[in-house]
């Protein structure tokens, strides 16, 4: 589930990336800088998204593990539609404040133009990005985990191929990234939803039931969009403090925010992995299997965090080049790759400890402890960091993961040792 989860999510990661590898090929500082501080603001965007899709894939599979195949398919339509009007409402309704939103972040001048610019066409396409990631949810939530990762693989390639014809072929630049986002969304959006379709997991619509469906998504989605979106709060403290520094900077860190989730895709999905399978067997009341997959969920997660941080450190060179980074982007990037991504053993136990959370009926201490990372753990320390350079801040940032993914997990432990009975 891990693995193939991890291709498809990956994939909707390396369409951020490739976006920015074509851009930083014009070598304009401020304008990978502008993709920068965009990419904090789309971050907010979907972490939205992401937070509901952990909502549905946890109702959706306990609903299919209690055997209730109709009530399934009723509630998967229902999170479909809320999903839509929900993304629509945020998407656009973030277009009139980009500006006063950018300037907060710390960006000036040219880069904030460029900013204001790519988001104007982007925002408006977020429904297509989470009709995608909803689909992609509900595939996973019947074990189809080959299925959910067809739905962005697809996006992926569309952006590979579009990205540099639009960009250099037509001339267009950023503009030609903005247009390849949004044609990416709708391939993603297609392809769930003919995914769907095909399995079937879609019933009439029940109007009466919508808002007992939505009561019942809200209940583990609403404390789940509450803890994603502590991330990116953290990421846009992060960036406002390392903004001070500079463009260059700020393209460093542009590149180590696209880089990270291609490189820990395997963490990032394992916490959407591991849900429908904990729900599941929480659902079925085989709570040795519960125990038993949150204890693989922490090895796994070990194994992947160290080989990427080893990938990581021998390509950084090749990095550094591939995006034509200099000065402190250079150095974030060195940085980063050499000691700063061995945070991540800390941040994927805490993603691991949130999917138990969200999953076995504690939501709000999922989102307790990723907002109390998101601020204790991160806004003291990276302002501490900042006294000693860019580098500085994600060290500190580093720091407070550390801690809070170390307490996350310990409580994870607890929470699932006095489950059921034991077998």
């Amino acid at each position: 589930m891990s693995t193939t989860s991890a291709i498809g999510l990956v994939a909707v990661f390396i369409v951020d990336l490739i976006n920015l590898f074509y851009i930083s090929q014009l070598g304009q500082q401020s304008i990978a800088a502008a993709v920068g501080f965009a990419g904090v603001v789309g971050f907010f965007h979907a972490s939205l998204c992401i937070g509901l899709t952990i909502g549905i894939t946890a109702v959706v599979a306990r609903t299919v593990g209690a055997g209730r195949a109709v009530d399934a398919k009723r509630l998967a339509t229902s999170s479909l539609l809320l999903m839509v009007l929900l993304a629509a409402l945020i998407g656009s309704g973030t277009a009139p404040f980009l500006r006063p939103l950018l300037e907060a972040l710390g960006a000036t001048g040219e880069t904030e133009r460029l900013a204001v610019r790519y988001l104007s066409v982007t925002v408006h396409s977020l429904p297509l990005l989470g009709i995608g990631m909803a689909c992609s949810a509900l595939m996973r939530s019947v074990g189809d985990a080959r299925g959910a990762m067809a739905v962005t693989l697809g996006a992926a390639v569309v952006t590979a191929v579009l990205d540099p014809i639009l960009i250099f072929g037509l001339h267009m630049g950023l503009d030609g990234a903005a247009a390849t986002s949004v044609v990416s969304r709708s391939i993603l959006a297609a392809v769930g939803l003919r995914g769907v379709l095909r399995h079937g997991l879609l019933g009439r619509w029940d109007r009466a039931a919508l808002g007992s469906d939505a009561k019942l998504l809200a209940g583990v989605a609403g404390p789940a969009v509450l803890t994603n979106l502590a991330t990116p709060i953290s990421a846009a403290f992060v960036t406002h403090s390392i903004a001070q520094f500079g463009a260059s900077a700020v393209a460093g860190q542009a590149i180590i925010d696209r880089v990270t989730p291609v490189a820990f895709g395997l963490i990032y999905a394992l916490s959407g992995a591991v849900g429908p399978i904990l729900a599941q067997n929480l659902g079925a009341g085989h709570f040795d299997r519960v125990r038993q997959g949150l204890r693989d969920s922490l090895l796994f997660m070990v194994i992947a965090v160290g080989t990427a941080w080893l990938l990581l450190a021998l390509g950084q060179n090749a990095l550094v080049w591939a995006f034509s980074a200099h000065g402190d982007a250079a150095h974030l990037i060195h940085m980063f790759c050499s000691w700063l991504a061995a945070s991540f053993f800390f941040a994927g136990a805490l993603f691991v400890a949130n999917a138990a959370f969200n999953n076995l009926g504690k939501p709000l201490w999922s989102t307790g402890f990723n907002w109390a990372r998101a601020t204790l753990g991160t806004i003291p320390f990276a302002w501490w960091g900042a006294q000693f350079g860019p580098v500085g801040v994600l060290a500190g940032a580093a720091i407070g993961t550390a801690i809070f993914g170390t307490l996350a997990m310990v409580v994870a432990f607890r929470l699932v040792g006095r489950m059921g009975p034991r077998a």
